[in-house]
């Protein structure tokens, strides 16, 4: 009986030893699932979390973001590739910034719609000789807007200090290499004398294949003449690309409320070979912008090429007028006319007649009423307005 009471008893402590040694293990199986990555119960973990993670969820990103961030160019645009909007016009699809970021921002402001039916022109006047004529009134010309006498002429002034916004253009390609230098101290010298200190501004754009901002809008000479020096002549010709992209990017968008001329003084041979839109394009652009060209041909052949037959339409078509030098020396002397010419304008704005807000071309015709050896140049006409 002894015997078997002592063998109960080592059976149970054997138990009691199993219960314990079970329940060590049962604690060391409960641990944590990153402690233990290889053993079953942390594969298990993750399986049993893993529901959670698949929730429905809405989708993260908005039809504009999932959009192609690429589009199609419309026209010329940037110094270096003229087929894309600037950098900083328009937020990227999907940004947050600009005004449509928050819908609600713009509830609380007043929209504004006013159609602009005011045509301001800037003109020159000489006489039979070439000099300007600058003692006229108004009563002295006749304006035709589309054909038809203006309703009302609300200015007219002889503006002879007008600020000046004027882009540089100098052509960089290879066709005008053999003059480049000569030409590039004449631009200095031009800028140098028209840029009058925290009145005017100006800018510099070298262009042959692309085109290049070298100096932007600035009334500082010495940052205008290490624009000109740092141009150097090379490959091909987009001069309509150059002359869209500095009206429509640079003059238009500057200083808008700012009453001032704006021209362009565009030293090259006329020559394109690149450019992704066309002569009458650019023009319409430069009308647009109410640019007015002032073309110095760099041919000094001696005759007279299709490119100096380009210069002679973009500046007819703006009011400006083309020079021709017969040597390269010359050059100096056609900025020198131009400084002159650019101080020596009327200005005439006035109400049209029939206007209508539909975006299409209007011609104008200004000429010397009882002055028939006086010559007006003007732009040719404007772009109405899109309502």
């Amino acid at each position: 009986m002894k015997y078997v009471v002592r063998v109960l008893c080592v059976w149970g402590l054997w138990g009691l030893w199993g219960l314990l040694t079970g329940a060590v293990a049962l604690g060391q199986s409960s641990a944590p699932a990153q402690d233990l990555p290889s053993a079953p119960s942390a594969s298990r973990a993750a399986e049993k979390a893993a529901p959670a993670a698949k929730q429905p969820t809405q989708p993260s990103a908005s039809p504009a973001a999932a959009a192609p961030t690429s589009a199609p160019a419309a026209a010329p645009a940037s110094a270096a590739s003229p087929a894309a909007d600037p950098p900083g016009d328009k937020p990227a699809a999907g940004s947050s910034a600009g005004p449509s970021a928050d819908p609600s921002a713009t509830d609380d402001l007043p929209t504004f719609r006013k159609t602009v039916d005011e045509v301001n022109v800037v003109f020159t006047v000489t006489d039979k000789h070439g000099r300007f004529v600058k003692n006229l009134s108004k009563d002295d010309f006749r304006v035709l807007d589309d054909n038809k006498p203006p309703v009302s002429i609300s200015n007219f002034a002889s503006e002879t200090n007008l600020p000046l916004r004027v882009g540089l253009l100098i052509d960089a390609s290879n066709s005008i290499r053999d003059r480049f230098r000569f030409e590039q101290e004449a631009a200095v010298e031009f800028l140098s004398q028209i840029v009058r200190p925290r009145y005017d501004r100006a800018f510099v754009l070298g262009f042959d294949t692309t085109a290049e901002v070298t100096q932007d809008f600035t009334d500082n000479g010495e940052a205008l003449s290490r624009g000109v020096r740092m141009l150097r002549p090379g490959g091909g010709t987009a001069l309509y690309d150059a002359i869209y992209f500095a009206c429509r990017d640079k003059l238009m968008k500057n200083d808008q409320n700012v009453a001032a001329r704006r021209a362009i003084i565009l030293l090259t041979d006329g020559e394109d070979n690149q450019s992704r839109v066309t002569r009458e394009e650019t023009i319409a652009m430069a009308q647009r912008a109410e640019v007015i060209i002032y073309p110095i041909s760099t041919n000094v052949s001696g005759v007279k090429t299709r490119g100096d037959k380009v210069l002679e339409r973009l500046a007819d078509a703006t009011g400006g007028r083309a020079f021709f030098p017969f040597k390269i020396q010359d050059v100096s002397n056609a900025f020198s006319e131009i400084q002159d010419e650019l101080r020596s304008q009327y200005a005439v704005a006035y109400k049209p007649a029939d206007f209508l807000a539909n975006g299409k071309f209007r011609s104008i015709d200004i000429t010397a009423q009882n002055h028939k050896s006086l010559q007006v140049r003007s732009r040719k006409g404007y772009f109405a307005p899109r309502q």
